[in-house]
C-alpha cells in the first residue's frame, strides 16, 4: 500500500460523474503533489465538460499529511475533509446536509482510483477519479 510520499509527483486524472438526475460530466486534467510543510499539497487542473453545455476550466486544492498510520486530507484552508488508512481507504465527510463517501483503490499501484458517493436534499451523484503517472 502506498504511503504518503509515494504520490509525489505528477498524475493524469480522469474524473467521470454520473448524475442521478442530471446531465454526465467529464474532468480531464492533471493532479500534482508538491511537498509543502510536514505533508503534500495536492492541486489539480483541467477541463470539466457537463453534458449539454461549454467546457470550462476547473480546479482544486487539498493538503494531504501523515497522522498515525492515516493520511488526512484538509482543505485548502486547513479545515479537515477526511483520513483513511491505506490499507483500509475508506472514509466519509458530513457537510450539512449532504454526505460524502470516499473509497480508494490501490490495489493497481501506481494507478489508483477515488470513487465518492454524494447524497442529500439536491445532491445524488457518483464521481470516479483515475490517476496514472504522467
Amino acid at each position: 500500500m502506498p504511503q504518503l510520499n509515494d504520490f509525489t509527483g505528477v498524475w493524469t486524472l480522469s474524473r467521470q460523474i454520473l448524475q442521478a438526475n442530471g446531465p454526465e460530466g467529464r474532468f480531464t486534467g492533471q493532479a500534482v503533489f508538491t511537498p509543502e510543510g510536514a505533508g503534500l499539497r495536492y492541486h489539480e487542473a483541467g477541463q470539466l465538460v457537463l453534458a449539454g453545455e461549454a467546457p470550462m476550466q476547473a480546479e482544486r486544492d487539498y493538503l494531504w499529511q501523515a497522522e498515525g498510520g492515516q493520511i488526512v486530507v484538509r482543505f485548502e484552508d486547513g479545515r479537515d475533509f477526511h483520513r483513511f488508512a491505506p490499507d483500509a481507504p475508506e472514509a466519509a465527510h458530513w457537510c450539512d446536509p449532504d454526505d460524502y463517501r470516499v473509497r480508494y483503490d490501490f490495489a493497481p499501484w501506481p494507478a489508483w482510483s477515488a470513487e465518492w458517493r454524494v447524497t442529500g436534499p439536491r445532491k445524488d451523484y457518483v464521481m470516479i477519479s483515475r490517476y496514472t503517472r504522467a
